[in-house]
């Protein structure tokens, strides 16, 4: 069965989807493509469709887009985005050019929901559902090592699913970073150091990210990867010589010859009036003056209703157990920060703890010869061609759908 295409421009992005996509609205552009809002006719549910940008520009572009339609398809768990559907307009492999992804539809990213005034509730289940999926990732042996606040979206019942697995990695391949592949503000300093990295590289993006939800503002807005580190260790202190030991020798003379820095305590980095007050007035307040963006409603993505009601059990998680987490994970030695199994064992987060969610099984085992081949953009081009007709086979009518299982509350 062949299927009908048309074609819808934005700006200087053409889409061109198949018919059983209606109803396209642009919702955001990242490094990777632009991403449009449809109807699939078909399933008869919202979506969303990304559309690579220039995946077969160069050798990194098409590896990079391999890399993630693989990842898509291995992992399967709540908390990671999944992939639905992709296609190409063109008819043959001579003629291919273009990939589409179809996703489920989220409501908004992170970045907005970080400029709420967030209660301890929603932070830490937000949290608590990072570590699952980024759990579940690393269970197949991969490191995201790119998360950051733009890839990671959430619905308005505050679930929460990552995605962009393009600059994804297996744990333990021969790979070190260059100081320009993943967002400077959310490196580790394993990364920026060139250490070569482990699963808790990510432990400090999560890290970087609630410590941005309790600010408000980017914990290290380096200007460059050297800036970068010395925002770091400003605030945190300059490591111990025993981490100075394991760099490289140039970078370690480097290091060492910077000023040294104490750091400050978890105290005084975020004190007890970054986060939310227990009294009646400051809840109403927050409601009231939740920010508002031309894109999104958030009187409808996050009512009043979301919002705990000012009891002693809703505010039992305290400023204390949040400074304490972030003071395991932003720690600039990897040996020594917290693991992933720890963190969600940690009182902050177990608060939320569910075994199916936490234990969920195991993604297939990944194939760690993706990240050693060596192919020209032709040979990558030709597996993802054959990787996009795997879902050209005309889909099935849907089946019934049995009620929803009741999501995990803000409340308790």
């Amino acid at each position: 069965m062949v299927q009908l295409f048309y074609t819808v421009s934005f700006d200087d992005t053409v889409f061109t989807v198949p018919t059983r996509y209606t109803e396209l609205s642009p919702r955001g552009r990242g490094a990777q493509g632009l991403v449009c809002a449809a109807y699939d006719t078909v399933t008869q549910q919202n979506v969303a469709i990304k559309k690579l940008s220039r995946p077969f520009q160069n050798v990194t572009h098409a590896k990079r887009a391999y890399r993630e339609f693989k990842l898509m398809k291995l992992v399967n768990h709540k908390n990671i985005i999944g992939l639905l559907n992709a296609f190409t307009p063109q008819l043959c492999q001579e003629e291919f050019q273009d990939v589409y992804l179809v996703m489920e539809l989220m409501d908004a990213n992170l970045c907005q929901v970080i400029q709420m005034d967030l209660d301890h509730e929603r932070m830490s289940y937000l949290l608590y559902q990072m570590l699952c999926g980024i759990k579940h990732l690393h269970l197949a042996g991969i490191i995201h090592r790119d998360l950051k606040p733009s890839n990671i979206v959430v619905k308005s019942d505050c679930t929460l699913k990552i995605l962009d697995f393009g600059l994804a990695r297996t744990a333990g391949s021969n790979f070190t970073m260059t100081p320009y592949v993943v967002t400077r503000y959310y490196r580790a300093p394993e990364v920026i150091l060139g250490m070569g990295y482990t699963e808790n590289v990510d432990i400090w993006s999560v890290g970087c990210i609630m410590g941005e939800m309790i600010r408000g503002g980017v914990l290290f807005p380096g200007t460059d990867h050297i800036d970068q580190w010395n925002k770091i260790i400003e605030q945190l202190g300059t490591p111990s010589a025993a981490f100075m030991a394991r760099l490289q020798p140039t970078v370690r003379n480097y290091v060492e010859n910077r000023p040294r820095y104490s750091g400050y305590s978890f105290d005084r980095l975020f004190p007890d009036i970054l986060f939310p007050s227990d009294s009646n007035e400051h809840n109403r307040l927050k409601v009231e003056n939740r920010p508002r963006y031309s894109g999104y409603s958030f009187d409808r993505l996050f009512p009043d209703i979301l919002f705990p009601s000012d009891s002693n059990e809703h505010n039992r998680l305290k400023a204390s157990q949040a400074r304490d987490l972030l003071s395991h994970m932003l720690v600039v030695d990897p040996e020594r920060r917290i693991s992933v199994d720890d963190a969600l064992l940690h009182p902050y987060i177990n608060v939320w703890y569910d075994e199916q969610e936490v234990n969920a099984p195991a993604p297939a085992a990944y194939d760690h010869s993706v990240d050693e081949r060596e192919h020209t953009v032709e040979q990558w081009k030709q597996l993802i061609y054959q990787e996009v007709v795997e879902y050209s086979a005309p889909p099935p009518p849907p089946a019934p759908q049995p009620p929803p299982a009741p999501q995990p509350a803000l409340t308790t």
